[in-house]
């Protein structure tokens, strides 16, 4: 099957600092991935990269076939979801969960676009799945961490991404509500037609058994990518992440620690 994302030879180099060398990532219809790294390890960079927000020194993204730089950026930009709190500060105060959703239709913060009936009902059905029919009328200003990052994942769902990137959603939210979003992350990456799902984290605790592949990372390089079950070991997290670690499952999840000397 033809992938929805391939990425060969991505380099980013701003002066004399090489940010991102030499990735190589293709993810396929049906798997989810996990990406993880220290700070400084590149994530955020290559997401701006593969959003548009960050232009590559060389290599090639192709999304769906068709390649950055040989077709129009805004138009691959909707098959791409993007989930972050970054997001937060740009969306109005008044505006309510109802417009956030739609503003997604039209990769818009500030929804100022003509909207239809039909693009209602889509966002209504959106804010059910999401599980925030009761916020439909709410203003943004009202809601909390939790329910801004439900509506932001409706808002990314809005354009019906091939490819949906949850960039740290439960940083800020407490360990009840972080464990309520994950439940729903794992129950959508399982929902027939759904997305591709990325999501980038710094905790292990966060990998649901619906993520499938993992993809680390460390000073920009790629350490390893493949099937989750290959990856996560803890030789390979300790490397990614520079000091030596312990993973452990903790049923169907896992957690890490520092490996005794």
């Amino acid at each position: 099957m033809q992938p929805i994302l391939d990425v060969t030879g991505l380099r980013v180099v701003r002066g004399r600092t090489t940010i991102l060398s030499d990735v190589a990532w293709t993810v396929r219809p049906g798997e989810h991935w996990v990406i993880l790294g220290a700070n400084g390890s590149g994530k955020t960079s290559l997401l701006k990269t593969l959003t548009g927000f960050l232009t590559p020194t060389a290599g090639e993204i192709t999304v769906l076939g068709q390649q950055y730089g040989d077709s129009d950026w805004r138009a691959l930009q909707l098959h791409i979801g993007l989930v972050t709190s970054a997001f937060a500060a740009a969306i109005p105060l008044a505006e309510t969960a109802l417009d956030t959703v739609m503003s997604g239709k039209f990769a818009q913060l500030d929804l100022w676009k003509k909207t239809s009936r039909a693009d209602r009902a889509a966002a209504a059905r959106l804010l059910r799945l999401v599980g925030a029919s009761s916020l439909a009328r709410r203003e943004w200003v009202h809601f909390s961490q939790g329910e801004r990052q439900r509506v932001i994942i409706a808002r990314a769902l809005m354009a019906r991404p091939r490819l949906l990137i949850l960039d740290e959603p439960c940083a800020g939210l407490d360990p009840v509500a972080r464990e309520h979003f994950l439940n729903f992350v794992d129950r959508l990456a399982r929902r027939r037609g759904a997305p591709a799902l990325v999501l980038v984290t710094h905790h292990v605790e966060e990998i649901t058994p619906a993520f499938t592949h993992a993809l680390l990372l460390r000073r920009g390089r790629v350490v390893a990518a493949g099937p989750r079950a290959a990856l996560l070991t803890s030789a390979r997290l300790s490397a990614a992440l520079g000091a030596p670690l312990k993973l452990i499952r903790a049923g169907r999840r896992y957690r890490l620690g520092f490996a005794r000397p």
